[in-house]
């Protein structure tokens, strides 16, 4: 069973994506910022990550460049799932190591095909 780890400081969309996700059999850890993010990702290892970008204290395209460039975490692949809908914005965030970059508000049949063209589903 794949592991992904949510960092998002909404709890509403952390309920929305940790729902969906353990229905279709992952399990599923949540950070809420990306210090927290960053922590949890060295010592959890997860299969995956989905990272909020507006967050109090470090956000998203920080703690995304952070563990892209630990070699404890580069290997994590990293969706960035904002409501930052600029194509600049999207442009920046794979550059600091995301694989993928999705805009809120995500439905439930996106969240599962690009979470499942990462991990190979």
């Amino acid at each position: 069973m794949a592991t992904v780890l949510i960092v998002d400081d909404s709890p509403t969309e952390v309920h929305v994506y940790q729902s969906i996700l353990k229905k279709h059999g992952y399990s599923v850890e949540v950070a809420e910022n990306g210090e927290e993010g960053i922590a949890k990702a060295q010592s959890l290892r997860p299969d995956l990550i989905l990272m909020d970008v507006v967050m109090p204290g470090m956000n998203g395209f920080q703690a995304t460049r952070e563990l892209s460039r630990n070699d404890v975490t580069a290997a994590i692949p990293i969706i960035i799932i904002t409501t930052k809908d600029q194509e600049t914005d999207k442009v920046w965030g794979l550059r600091q190591g995301a694989k993928d970059y999705i805009v809120k508000p995500v439905k439930e049949n996106v969240l599962l095909q690009h979470v499942s063209a990462i991990l190979g589903d």
